[in-house]
């Protein structure tokens, strides 16, 4: 379940807890009021409405859903924002449905380019697991879909702290406790320490652990094809030239609110273009 569906989740099962609607507008309605209450921020009941059908009914297409929502409704749980609530929030079930696997590296060996003692991987057990053809074609390697798996289906805990004194050198580089930005790297975000001083990170923003492992530039364009891309991808169109991204937001590059891209657009910018006669 990827972290915007077990938000909105979370959101309704609160406000079904304390109301006595038992439809899905009387409780779109009270959550609106709540939150207006509680954050004095308004988000309108067609809009939760929509997220209801698209996130815990499943009875329409997973819709996008802004940040500043996405953080707002994580307050409305008691969370910081959205990125507090990806990092700290465990699914109950999840203890019940994972597979334990312990490494253990002996102290006298040299190996992983550090020594790494006790780690225990916590993999939850997914059924139907299917990478999209075109992330397959953009060069994503075994190690890197082994990674990505292990951080979307469940968590990595080490048995003693991960390493502070040297920036950037935590599990794989990733989980070094100092890295609380990070920064756009042509096509994907990467973590980086915030004081770090190198200009090439100058564009560096929070940390975002979703926007860090699902939000993507797709490199590859003549990939996609409305079979395998329509209702997946996002596409940015500044001065002619159209990038595709993996999931919602702004185009990194221009600053500009990506768009669902439409079968005319993946047919026009997408797949093998045919050179100009």
């Amino acid at each position: 379940m990827s972290k915007r569906k077990l938000l909105i989740n979370k959101v309704f099962e609160k406000i079904k807890a304390k109301s006595d609607k038992d439809t899905k507008n009387g409780w779109a309605t009270e959550l609106s009021d709540d939150i207006d209450k509680k954050l004095k921020f308004t988000i309108s009941i067609k809009t939760l409405s929509r997220y209801y059908d698209s996130y815990v009914t499943g009875t329409k297409e997973e819709t996008g859903i802004e940040t500043l929502i996405l953080n707002k409704l994580s307050e409305y749980l008691d969370y910081k924002d959205f990125a507090d609530f990806s990092r700290t929030f465990i699914k109950n079930d999840e203890e019940a449905n994972k597979t334990t696997v312990k490494i253990s590296v002996d102290k006298d060996e040299e190996s992983i380019g550090e020594k790494i003692s006790n780690i225990i991987i916590n993999i939850t057990n997914e059924q139907n697991f299917k990478m999209p053809e075109f992330m397959k074609k953009n060069g994503m390697g075994i190690m890197e879909i082994a990674l990505l798996l292990c951080f979307t289906t469940g968590s990595i805990a080490f048995s003693k702290k991960p390493n502070t004194q040297t920036p950037g050198k935590g599990f794989a580089g990733i989980l070094d406790s100092q890295l609380h930005c990070m920064y756009w790297d042509k096509s994907e975000y990467k973590p980086v320490d915030c004081q770090d001083k190198n200009p090439m990170y100058n564009h560096r923003v929070p940390f975002d652990y979703e926007k860090m492992e699902y939000f993507k530039r797709i490199e590859r364009k003549d990939t996609l094809t409305v079979d395998n891309a329509y209702g997946k991808v996002w596409y940015s169109k500044y001065n002619g030239e159209v990038d595709f991204f993996t999931d919602d937001g702004v185009d990194p590059n221009n600053g500009r609110e990506l768009r669902k891209a439409t079968e005319y657009i993946i047919d026009k910018y997408g797949g093998i273009q045919e050179e100009a006669q």
